[in-house]
């Protein structure tokens, strides 16, 4: 079980430090000007990565002292020097010098500065190639969990509304048309389904991140003795990575990542579609609390549903991310290149738009009302029980595309003469269509009978929803199982 990891947020540089020499310096020399500095620097989005940087250097630094190539002096100097830093980025009084291109070169020029000497020794054995995979892996591991989490707590308040709803009769739509009936609780249990999925996606990605590359090197590894199998362990991590070239190269955890995020996004964004069409007053069959609406600079009477329509919309934006690491990386040679600095931006955007949207939505699912009344007063609309008068037929030994012939004029008759159900037909006229239809029929029509006639698995109806309930309820309060 892996130790409890830092928070993935870290507070943005605010304080700059005196500005100090770049690690390539000596081969380029002072030729870059100010526009190309500011061009090439990530530190004001990759500080992020600060804590889990300063863990990397931790986990390196001890090797190096085990494997010989500092010593135990250096060693108890630079955890010292790296702590204090640790301490003083989340107490929000690191001094950040905005001059040193990335966090980790921020941090060493810090570390120099603090312990002098052995701090120039940490980087012995590594690259920033390999130290920022690392960085991004472990963060995207923490970010993962979060992710999980998050939705775990959102598919439990979708249970619980569920739970109040399982004997709410509501209609269901394809097309955006009356379909058959169902119970309302059904609707909510296949988001759950759905979050589960995005669950899996994520459990399953974490198992491709979870590989250390630190001590790949800049490209090729090291000559030096160092001991990848031994931070890759403090770190917590499932193993190494086999090859350099791939470790210092890859981002498709990364990638993977944002496309589980894309595909939650999605599932949430369709819940929003739908729930901002049950607010409208056409349907009135929710109610957002009034916390999660907002009004109109004009029209004293609205109540907007914005938080839905956002989440909605950002998604948009997720989606875009993913776009862009995709593009990103089609074309890059092996191994590092510079493009690559944009992974992060890109796949810290998609994170910091998609939590807020699962947080948000278990807030509106937590403080939603359903008028059941609004549900069921019109339940028997647009025909809803004519699959199960086929189904009737069927069992009356009818071929159901027969029996789908037969219920089609049945429902051409009613609209002839206005009749708004099924039921609402004489025997006559039903037998007029089919002799084999009986007194019995009528114990079949209407959107209740057919509630409580479903058999099928996983079906709509009052005893299905009943069932899935209590799978979801056991379910999801077992321990979590992560990879």
């Amino acid at each position: 079980m892996r130790s409890k990891s830092p928070s993935i947020k870290t507070d943005k540089p605010r304080t700059v430090a005196p500005v100090s020499a770049k690690s390539w310096q000596a081969r380029i020399g002072d030729t870059q000007d100010k526009m190309a500095e500011s061009f090439v620097e990530s530190l004001s989005f990759d500080y992020r990565l600060a804590e889990y940087d300063v863990r990397g250097s931790l986990a390196h630094a001890r090797m190096l002292a085990k494997v010989g190539l500092i010593t135990r002096a250096d060693l108890r100097q630079i955890e010292r020097g790296l702590n204090d830093i640790l301490a003083d980025i989340r107490a929000g009084t690191f001094k950040w010098d905005v001059s040193q291109e990335d966090i980790h070169m921020a941090i060493e020029a810090s570390l120099v500065e603090r312990i002098g000497e052995p701090g120039r020794k940490l980087h012995t054995g590594r690259s920033r190639n390999d130290q920022v995979a690392l960085d991004f892996r472990l963060w995207c591991r923490d970010a993962n969990a979060n992710l999980w989490a998050s939705l775990h707590h959102l598919q439990i308040s979708l249970l619980k509304l569920a739970k109040s709803t399982a004997a709410v009769a509501a209609p269901s739509y394809t097309h955006l048309q009356r379909a058959q009936p169902i119970v309302f609780a059904h609707e909510l249990l296949a988001y759950i389904e759905m979050l589960d999925r995005d669950k899996s996606r994520l459990t399953d990605a974490v198992r491709r991140a979870d590989w250390s590359p630190l001590g790949s090197g800049a490209i090729a590894g090291s000559t030096l003795p160092i001991d990848r199998a031994m931070t890759a362990c403090e770190l917590e991590f499932s193993g190494i990575t086999r090859n350099s070239l791939d470790s210092v190269s890859d981002r498709d955890f990364a990638i993977e990542l944002v496309f589980a995020m894309s595909l939650i996004a999605m599932h949430l964004s369709r819940l929003a579609e739908q729930w901002i069409i049950y607010s409208s007053t056409e349907f009135q069959f929710i109610r957002l609390a009034d916390q999660h609406t907002t009004g109109s600079s004009m029209m004293p009477q609205k109540r907007n549903p914005d938080m839905l329509e956002l989440v909605r919309g950002k998604t948009g934006g997720v989606y875009g991310q993913l776009m862009a690491l995709l593009t990103m990386f089609k074309g890059l040679p092996l191994a590092y290149n510079r493009d690559m600095q944009e992974d992060k931006r890109c796949t810290f955007a998609a994170y910091d738009s998609l939590l807020p949207c699962i947080e948000m939505t278990k807030a509106m699912v937590d403080h939603v009302s359903v008028d059941s009344a609004a549900m069921e007063s019109n339940i028997d609309d647009g025909f809803p029980d004519a699959t199960v008068l086929a189904e009737y037929l069927v069992k009356k030994g009818i071929a159901f595309r027969t029996a789908h012939q037969i219920v089609g004029k049945l429902v051409a008759r009613c609209e002839r003469l206005g009749v708004a159900a099924l039921s609402k037909l004489t025997l006559q006229d039903m037998q007029s269509e089919c002799p084999a239809i009986g007194d019995d029929v009528y114990k079949t029509l209407g959107s209740l009978n057919v509630l409580r006639a479903y058999q099928s698995a996983g079906a709509g109806g009052f005893q299905s929803v009943k069932q899935q309930i209590a799978w979801w309820d056991k379910t999801l309060k077992k321990p979590p199982v992560r990879g």
